[in-house]
């Protein structure tokens, strides 16, 4: 994070910052006899006025934001570790008020006399808050996943064999869902539906980790697929947010202000893999899957899961 604070040299207190990462876990209704539903992750306090480190090198945008700032401006930095959580939030119901619960990120800038005294009082109109946003972009594409089932019923010599794959691993936000479907239906019965819904899990880790999952697209085709014969289609599906407005506690990507927002990205470890469960304080993490339902007359379902990886592209340059 660089970012460039202005100089009150007029003042003989000293100027700190820190950059904050926390995890709110109750509304502001809830903020009773002091007691804060909110939790810090991590902290890095930084001294810009007077300057504790001497001449340090400025990056570009340093550079560049000087120029506007002139002389007055104080250059400082934050380097974030890799293993804090996205900003991610749950999606408040239609009479829910105040903060969403969730992971944000916070900038504050404040004059004092000491960095960390909590025995001095520090005026509000002496702070200034800047609320930033950590995301992860898409990784390159890569094959998309592919799954068979083979499934024999009571009273039926023969099986039947269900394969579904997806065009490709990775898919944007607001980017339809392709899925490959293919059928070899060995049994005497005849298919007459096809389901195919995207559910999405959260894990939430705070005492204790706790996962729940939330179904948030859904479409039925009818079919007929006759007995000893084979079928192949692709059917689509977008899961977006903007169908799911109602349902309270969807996963979704921190957000800035008033503007719009998504369904929750899959969150990444480092090493590339879907992050279900991190050893982190808090985290929401969202992975989502396909289901997809052959419904044969008087006969169960065949259900096949595909994971899905659901993130935002990376910007060019």
């Amino acid at each position: 994070v660089d970012v460039v604070g202005m100089d009150w040299s007029s003042f003989s207190a000293a100027v700190f910052v820190y950059l904050a990462c926390a995890f709110r876990y109750g509304s502001d209704d809830l903020d009773v006899i002091g007691l804060s539903f909110r939790r810090d992750i991590w902290m890095k306090k930084v001294q810009v006025y007077p300057a504790a480190d001497g001449n340090p090198t400025k990056t570009p945008m340093q550079e560049s934001l000087l120029k506007k700032v002139g002389e007055q401006g104080c250059p400082f930095s934050f380097q974030m570790p890799t293993n804090l959580p996205c900003s991610v939030s749950l999606h408040p119901g239609p009479n829910d008020n105040g903060k969403a619960c969730g992971v944000d990120f916070e900038v504050k800038a404040y004059i004092a006399k000491e960095a960390s005294n909590p025995d001095e009082v520090i005026d509000k109109k002496d702070t200034c808050r800047l609320m930033i946003r950590k995301i992860q972009f898409a990784p390159t594409n890569k094959a998309g996943p592919k799954v068979e089932l083979s499934k024999q019923f009571m009273m039926s010599d023969k099986p039947i064999h269900l394969e579904a794959s997806l065009e490709k691993e990775i898919y944007y936000h607001g980017d339809p869902l392709t899925v490959i479907v293919k059928i070899n239906n060995e049994t005497s019965k005849t298919i007459k539906k096809i389901k195919v819904s995207v559910d999405q899990l959260t894990s939430v880790v705070l005492y204790s980790s706790d996962t729940y999952a939330k179904e948030v697209c859904c479409e039925e085709f009818a079919e007929n697929i006759a007995a000893n014969s084979t079928f192949e289609k692709s059917y689509q599906v977008t899961p977006l947010l903007s169908n799911n407005k109602e349902k309270r506690g969807l996963a979704v990507d921190g957000k800035l202000k008033d503007e719009d927002t998504n369904l929750a990205s899959t969150t990444l470890r480092p090493d590339g893999k879907v992050n279900s469960f991190p050893h982190l304080l808090s985290s929401n993490n969202s992975h989502f899957s396909i289901f997809l339902t052959t419904k044969l007359f008087h006969f169960s379902d065949v259900v096949v899961e595909l994971p899905l990886t659901l993130m935002s592209p990376k910007p060019a340059g």
